[in-house]
């Protein structure tokens, strides 16, 4: 991604609704910092840094976020332990995708890369119910 570029996003979880927001690119000092300004549903700031350590790379992200979409907004307080949870169920197939994009990269030759499974699919409402068992319900 381009310095200063604008890239939109259109996120979910696995509950209905979507969060449309947009980031930009503010600093990148490559390897080490990559800093973005977010702004739409979400308004706020991330910053990535990136650590050489001997096994790999330590990566940390400082996301520091305001939810401007009202249905948040208004809902926050009363829901919040269900938005927590719908967060983390997100933050885990991103994790979950990002590992997997990681390994297809690593890997040393077409073979290897073919055994790598695909990342999660669409959240809602068929993946929903695949997970159900990790929600506990």
């Amino acid at each position: 991604m381009a310095h200063g570029r604008l890239t939109e996003l259109h996120t979910k979880g696995c509950l209905p609704y979507t969060l449309r927001w947009r980031f930009r690119i503010t600093q990148a000092r490559r390897p080490e910092r990559i800093a973005l300004d977010a702004m739409g549903d979400f308004v706020g700031r991330g910053v990535w840094t990136f650590a050489p350590r001997e096994a790999g790379t330590d990566v940390a992200f400082d996301w520091r976020l305001r939810a401007q979409k009202p249905l948040l907004r208004t809902l926050s307080l009363l829901l919040k332990p269900v938005f927590s949870a719908n967060h983390r169920w997100a933050m885990d197939r991103g994790e979950e995708s990002l590992r997997l994009e990681l390994q297809r990269r690593r890997a040393g030759t077409e073979e290897e890369r073919a055994r790598v499974p695909p990342p999660p699919g669409p959240a809602f409402p068929h993946n929903l119910l695949r997970r159900a068992g990790s929600w506990g319900v």
